[in-house]
């Protein structure tokens, strides 16, 4: 079983009247074009070193009628989740979450969550090199340094950051969808 301190990257809620839920939980959001197998196999076959366990549900709450929850383990200080569209298994939000750990494998641990961060940006965004995806991970993670949540749109994505100090830090990234200017909608 996975420890309660995986971390999704919902926005904080700071008190009932700014309850806002994370955009994959909203009605209608969109999907990526894969279900999570097809994004394990994606992600394994290109990243041969950075190995992926087959994800597992975890528990849903009753108020996500549409949305399943699934998880993997890397390593000790290191998971997979995804919120997944309920029947189809497609992916709505995917994250990879480092749970901060001390001493001298610090360094390293987090060297390693980074590599699975950038695979992850790649997976998503397959024009982008490696040093790119670790540059434009890089550049993400330092915007979010200490917000509980922190979200940029580029393009179809969404790359959010949550970091929770020493609780641990999640990088996700979501579809979002594009809408037609107004006036390509009227044939103008």
């Amino acid at each position: 079983m996975l420890p309660a301190a995986v971390a999704w990257a919902d926005p904080p809620a700071d008190s009932a009247s700014t309850l806002q839920a994370a955009p994959y939980l909203l009605p209608g959001a969109p999907t990526f074009d894969m279900n999570i197998t097809q994004f394990r196999e994606k992600f394994s076959a290109e990243n041969p070193k950075l190995p992926l366990n087959e994800f597992r549900a975890i528990g849903a709450k009753p108020s996500e009628i549409n949305l399943m929850r699934a998880a993997t383990k890397i390593n000790e200080n290191l998971y997979a989740s995804a919120a997944l569209e309920r029947g189809t298994l497609k992916i709505k939000s995917i994250q990879i979450t480092w749970l901060p750990i001390q001493g001298p494998e610090q360094k390293a641990a987090r060297a390693k969550a980074a590599e699975y961060m950038a695979a992850l940006l790649r997976t998503f965004t397959p024009s982008l090199s490696k040093p790119q995806s670790m540059a434009k991970l890089t550049k993400f993670l330092s915007d979010g340094k200490s917000k509980r949540y922190f979200a940029q749109t580029d393009g179809a994505m969404r790359y959010v950051v949550a970091d929770n100090g020493e609780k641990g830090l999640t990088f996700a990234v979501e579809p979002i969808k594009l809408a037609l200017s107004e006036t390509l909608n009227n044939g103008e």
